[in-house]
This record gives C-alpha cells, sequence and structure tokens, in this order.
C-alpha cells in the first residue's frame, strides 16, 4: 500500500512538473533523448545484436564446457551460471539479470544462483565505459584500464562477499532440478534443454539476424523510456536545487547514469571530484538501472541482494580510484 501511495505521489510530481514548467521538461526530455539517440544507440546497440547473434548460434555451450571447473571455483557457478557471467560483463545493464532471470525461470539454475549472479553480473558494459564514460565525459582525463580497475575489482570483492558470507558458498552444489518419472516410478535428473531463443527456435541465419536485430530495438527502446523518465526527474532536481551544489550533482549522477554523467562532467567541481563520482556512479547503475533490473527480474526473485550490491560496489569503487589517483 505505501510503495503504491509513493509511486503515486512521484506520478502526480512529474505531472506537475511537466504542466507548470514545460519549457524546462521538453529540455530535459529532449536531452535525454538526444542522449540515447546519438550515444547510446550507436555504442550499444550494434554490441547488444551481435551478442545477441552469438547466444542464438547454439554453439556457446559447448564452448563454454571446457570452462565449466574454473566457473565452479572461480565465481561459483554452474556452467549455466558462467554463460550469465559473461554476457553479463560484455553486454552491459540490465542484460545480466535478465538471463538470470530466464535461466531461473527454465530451471536451468536455482533461484538461490540466479540471485548471486544478479549481484556481480549486471555490469555497465566495456563499450560504454570506453566510449561514453571515458571519452566523451571524463575526456580521457584518467587512463580507461584505471576506470575498469576501479569497477571491476570492487565487483570481484562484492562477489567473494556475496559467495561466503552471505551464500555461504553452496551455489557450486547448485544441480538441474529432479522430476519424477510417475509411469516408471523412477526419479531421474532432467536434461539441460538449449539455451533461451536457440537454434530449435531460430532455425535460419536470417532469422537469427532478424530476431537479434528485434531483440536489440527493444532494449534499447526500453532504455529509452527510463532515461526518459529519470532525466525529467534529474530535471525536477536541477530547477528546484534542493540540495548544495556537491550533493546535488552527487544525486544527480546516482539518479539516471547516462543524463547524470553529462551534468558532472560540464559542472563546476573539482576534477578528481568529477571522476570520482562519475566512476562511483557507472558502478552503481543508478536508480534508472535499478527500476530497469527490477522490470526484467521473474517475480520470485528479490532485488534487494542487487541493490545492497551495487551500493557496495559504488562505495569501493569510490574508494578504489580515490587510492589510485592519490598514489599514481
Amino acid at each position: 500500500m505505501s510503495k503504491n501511495i509513493i509511486l503515486t505521489g512521484g506520478i502526480f510530481f512529474l505531472l506537475g512538473f511537466l504542466l507548470l514548467h514545460p519549457a524546462e521538461s521538453l529540455s530535459c526530455a529532449r536531452a535525454g533523448m538526444t542522449l540515447w539517440l546519438n550515444t547510446l544507440i550507436p555504442t550499444l546497440l550494434p554490441f547488444i545484436i551481435l551478442t545477441g547473434m552469438l547466444t542464438h548460434t547454439g554453439h556457446i555451450r559447448k564452448f563454454l564446457l571446457p570452462f565449466e571447473s574454473f566457473f565452479r571455483i572461480f565465481p561459483g557457478v554452474s556452467i549455466w551460471g558462467g554463460y550469465v557471467f559473461i554476457l553479463g560483463m560484455l553486454c552491459g545493464y540490465p542484460l545480466g539479470a535478465k538471463l538470470a532471470s530466464d535461466l531461473y525461470e527454465s530451471q536451468k539454475i536455482s533461484k538461490k544462483e540466479a540471485l548471486y549472479l544478479t549481484t556481480f553480473c549486471n555490469n555497465p558494459s566495456p563499450a560504454f565505459i570506453i566510449t561514453y564514460l571515458g571519452k566523451s565525459c571524463l575526456k580521457d582525463a584518467v587512463p580507461v584500464g584505471m576506470i575498469f580497475t576501479g569497477i571491476f575489482l570492487s565487483n570481484l570483492i562484492c562477489m567473494l562477499f556475496f559467495r561466503y558470507p552471505v551464500y555461504k558458498n553452496t551455489i557450486i552444489l547448485t544441480l538441474p532440478p529432479m522430476h519424477k518419472n510417475t509411469s516408471h516410478g523412477t526419479i531421474h535428473i532432467q536434461s539441460i534443454p538449449d539455451p533461451p531463443n536457440s537454434t530449435a527456435q531460430i532455425s535460419s541465419h536470417e532469422n537469427v539476424l532478424d530476431h537479434s536485430i528485434m531483440n536489440g530495438f527493444e532494449t534499447i527502446t526500453r532504455l529509452g523510456g527510463y532515461i526518459l523518465l529519470f532525466s525529467v526527474l534529474a530535471g525536477c532536481i536541477r530547477y528546484y536545487e534542493p540540495f548544495p551544489p556537491f550533493f546535488q550533482y552527487l544525486i544527480l549522477g546516482f539518479t539516471e547514469i547516462t543524463t547524470g554523467l553529462s551534468l558532472i562532467s560540464s559542472s563546476g567541481l573539482s576534477d578528481t571530484t568529477r571522476i570520482i563520482f562519475s566512476i562511483a556512479a557507472t558502478a552503481s547503475g543508478g536508480l534508472c538501472i535499478l527500476a530497469q533490473t527490477r522490470s526484467v527480474l521473474h517475480h520470485d526473485l528479490s532485488i534487494l541482494p542487487y541493490f545492497i550490491s551495487k551500493c557496495i560496489c559504488a562505495l569501493l569503487t569510490a574508494g578504489i580510484l580515490y587510492c589510485l589517483i592519490s598514489y599514481l
């Protein structure tokens, strides 16, 4: 009940801002859509399409089988969890969480493994980090290797935290679901089906390409919708200025990272502050990515582990970047 009240209040607040300040609302919405059209689509959409084609070929599972021992020892997941681990690192928000949710729904991984995977497999894509964060926003002020070190080292620490103290290292014991054969009265392990959207469903290379393109546009369009709404919310914060400049840019960065990073890059903050704010916000994903992740998760999967992990990642990334900048 309280969630509905908060949501309704937020909707009326944004509607009021749109009606009372149409010029500012238009400017915010246009800025968000410009960033989406000119930056996110050319940098992320080709990557999403090509990765989708790789998934649909049906050979990814065979390719990952030799690394099954590595996946069980290092991240502590099954072969399907390794599949999420790799694609989550490559595809960016929120595809890692979506894939973990899809595999849980198809009973290829357990609920515990799916929740565990959301804590470290939903990350900014390398393309976003290199092109938008590193070049467009930070103007190569810090080496891209340092950015990757800060984000992925904090992600590794967070993974170890959730694997051992939280989930007690039981993820590696995940087995395929077992079903009873009523006709013979025996128990057998269900055979592992092909990955979602496999070649059994997509027979030709043309269909693979068409499906990957449509799926990529569906994903990027949903991303654009969230960017639009949270860009308007960021505009509210900028217009009313309820916080001092330091905290205002901090909140803007953690509201919607695409718009927030652009605002931080043009702010009057010091270089060190701008770098730390920008990279920490990217590591967290912000509220916009949190909403996207919640929308793609199965209703049985809680958003809380993901939220806690991203808070930890943001703090660790800020600390690691501060040390690297100070001593290097």
